[in-house]
């Protein structure tokens, strides 16, 4: 275990909890629950004792978790915060300067509590013209650049190109497919979660 969570041998190494602060596809629509990829990423890291809370909400836009976010930290008190909204503000065409806006005002009132963030990059087909498309794919990295947090380049990598991995809707992702998308968020959790690998060195290389 000490070899897939080893910040689990830090000695005072306090609880850690995850936030996933996301729209439907975070939310498990139309599928259980426990076969979320937030579930089941909750299945893997609980043995080390870390906790993670599925704060998403379905048809959530940028703007609506902006909202509710302060209130949400101050329920929650995560020490970090996995952001992956944005799909809903990209759907209905909305500007990207104000989606750009609304999400760096959600990082900015997460690290205001010292909570580490991880920004989840959405991909979009062109249906607003290539150049909407590729803004928004940007605009992820550059707020990961901006705010020194981690990225998930591609919330459904692996996924977006399978249409048999998608509902009837073809917008959210069948059971099969969260085990996948949970291989594109995972290491960059697992990056940001404490870890003891400097404090055991030191033992080890100490005279």
């Amino acid at each position: 275990m000490l070899l897939a969570f080893p910040w689990m041998a830090a000695a005072g190494t306090l609880p850690q909890r995850i936030m996933v602060y996301g729209d439907s596809l975070s939310a498990a629509y139309g599928i259980d629950p426990k076969d979320g990829w937030v579930a089941l990423m909750q299945g893997q890291l609980k043995p080390a004792g870390v906790e993670v809370v599925n704060s998403s909400v379905s048809g959530e836009t940028s703007l609506g978790g902006l909202s509710r976010i302060k209130t949400d930290l101050a329920m929650v008190k995560p020490s970090i915060v996995v952001l992956a909204l944005g799909a809903n503000d990209a759907l209905r065409g909305l500007p990207i300067a104000e989606t750009r806006k609304n999400l760096q005002g959600i990082i900015s009132a997460a690290t205001a509590v010292k909570a580490k963030v991880i920004v989840v990059g959405i991909q979009i087909p062109p249906n607003y013209g290539i150049e909407y498309a590729q803004q928004f794919r940007d605009l992820f990295a550059e707020l990961a650049r901006k705010n020194n947090a981690l990225l998930v380049p591609f919330l459904l990598e692996g996924v977006a190109d399978k249409l048999e991995l998608f509902q009837a809707d073809r917008l959210h992702p069948k059971a099969e497919a969260q085990s996948r998308i949970l291989e594109n968020v995972l290491p960059i959790v697992k990056k940001a979660l404490p870890s003891a690998a400097p404090a055991l060195t030191k033992k080890k290389n100490a005279p």
